[in-house]
């Protein structure tokens, strides 16, 4: 179920043309969510947009979601429990780094 909703997302986004998507299957990691969706926005705009594509392709799987950091012009974050989608601006994205912190 968690491998559908990765692939979902992923296309989804593309879609709407985000860049560097990244899906990471958790499940074994001892973190609090399953999977994580890491995505880049080129603007405001776009970041907005990202958010409500992956909102809706969740709520189409039945999962509800919060939205955190709405106002951010660098990380939004959509919690749908077990899966987390985490939007960036190109800014955000190199400082805050998550990709790296799950590599090891």
């Amino acid at each position: 179920m968690i491998t559908k909703i990765l692939e979902d997302l992923a296309a989804a986004l593309e879609a709407k043309n985000g860049e560097n998507i990244i899906t990471l299957d958790l499940r074994n990691k001892g973190s609090l969510s399953d999977a994580f969706v890491l995505v880049t926005g080129n603007s405001e705009v776009h970041m907005k947009t990202l958010i409500e594509t992956a909102e809706e392709t969740l709520d189409k799987s039945g999962r509800k979601c919060k939205v955190e950091g709405a106002e951010s012009s660098n990380w939004r974050l959509l919690d749908a429990g077990d899966v987390v989608v985490h939007v960036f601006s190109h800014k955000g994205r190199e400082f805050y780094r998550l990709e790296r912190l799950w590599e090891e």
